[in-house]
C-alpha cells in the first residue's frame, strides 16, 4: 500500500484556483485537464452553490479548482498556495498580529480540513490549511504535478521576514537564487514517502539543505505584480507552451537555466503560472 504524503506545519501543501463563475470553471477544467493531464473529482455536492473539484493525476490529488468564488474573496483570478498548519484559527490570529491580513476567516472545507485566506504585509495572498481527510497534494515534482511555489516580490531581502517569523522558514542566499527551507522537512520526507532523498540528492550537485526546500524567492520580472507564483512540472517545456497557446492561453516569457527550461503562461482566465522541464546538467 502506498504511503500517503503528509505535510508538517510550515510546509507549502496545496494549490488551488478559484474562478468567477461556473462557466469559467468549465474553461479552467478543459484547459488544465488538456495541458497537465488532470481528471477531476467533485469534492462538493451537486446542489452546492460553490463547486470544488480535486484535480487528480494518475489517481492522486494534485490541485484544486473551484467556483464561483465568494464575493468576499478579494483580488483577481490567481493561483493560491496554502501552507500547512496545525491550527488554522491560531495561525490566522498570528498572521494578523504580525501585520498581515485575514481576508477570509477560518472555515471548514467540508471534511477535508480547515482553511483561511490571508495576505502578507505587502498584500500577497496565501492560504492556511489544517488537514483532516484531505492531506494536501499527493503527487508532486513529476510531469503534470505541482513543483514549487515561489515568492515573487519587489523586496527579495525583506519580504520573507514575515514568513520566517510565522512558519520557522529559513532563506538561503545561493548567489543565483534564494531558497526557502523548512528545517526538518527533509527528515520528514526521509521517514515517510521518500526514504532515499538525501542519498539521491548527494550525487546531484544540489545546494546544501535542498532536502528541506519548499520554494524560492524571486525578484519581479518587468511588468510583473508581486504574488505567490505556482510552477507545474512538464516533460517538455516547448510542447507544453505550444499546447497552452492552442488551448487559449498566452506564453508571457520563456527562460533556460542549467537545471530547467521554463515558460510563464497565463491561462484563458488570466491566471499566471510556470511550466518547468527539469534538465539536470550532464
Amino acid at each position: 500500500m502506498t504511503m500517503e504524503r503528509t505535510y508538517p506545519a510550515g510546509v507549502t501543501s496545496w494549490v488551488d484556483l478559484e474562478v468567477a463563475d461556473l462557466e469559467a470553471l468549465d474553461v479552467a477544467t478543459r484547459f488544465y485537464g488538456d495541458l497537465l493531464g488532470w481528471t477531476f473529482q467533485p469534492a462538493t455536492r451537486d446542489e452546492a452553490p460553490f463547486r470544488y473539484l480535486i484535480a487528480r493525476l494518475d489517481g492522486q490529488d494534485a490541485a484544486g479548482l473551484g467556483g464561483p468564488a465568494s464575493p468576499d474573496r478579494p483580488g483577481g483570478t490567481e493561483w493560491t498556495t496554502y501552507i500547512a498548519v496545525d491550527d488554522t484559527d491560531a495561525t490566522a490570529a498570528a498572521v494578523a498580529r504580525a501585520g498581515g491580513q485575514v481576508l477570509l476567516p477560518p472555515a471548514d472545507a467540508g471534511e477535508g480540513g480547515r482553511s483561511a485566506l490571508c495576505a502578507d504585509p505587502d498584500g500577497l495572498r496565501f492560504g492556511l490549511f489544517q488537514a483532516r481527510r484531505r492531506l494536501g497534494a499527493q503527487v508532486t515534482n513529476q510531469p503534470g504535478a505541482w513543483n514549487f511555489s515561489d515568492l515573487h516580490t519587489a523586496d527579495p531581502d525583506g519580504a520573507p521576514a514575515f514568513y520566517t517569523a510565522l512558519f520557522d522558514w529559513e532563506v538561503s542566499d545561493l548567489g543565483f537564487a534564494r531558497m526557502i527551507r523548512r528545517p526538518g522537512y527533509g527528515d520528514h520526507l526521509e521517514a515517510t514517502v521518500d526514504p532515499g532523498i538525501r542519498e539521491r540528492q548527494s550525487g546531484a550537485m544540489v545546494p546544501p539543505g535542498f532536502a528541506d526546500a519548499i520554494g524560492w524567492v524571486a525578484p519581479l520580472a518587468p511588468d510583473e505584480a508581486a504574488h505567490w507564483h505556482v510552477t507545474f512540472s512538464v516533460a517538455d517545456r516547448d510542447d507544453a507552451a505550444a499546447t497552452a497557446e492552442r488551448l487559449g492561453g498566452t506564453v508571457i516569457r520563456s527562460s533556460t537555466s542549467d537545471w530547467t527550461r521554463e515558460a510563464v503562461v497565463a491561462d484563458p482566465l488570466g491566471a499566471q503560472f510556470t511550466v518547468s522541464q527539469f534538465t539536470p546538467p550532464g
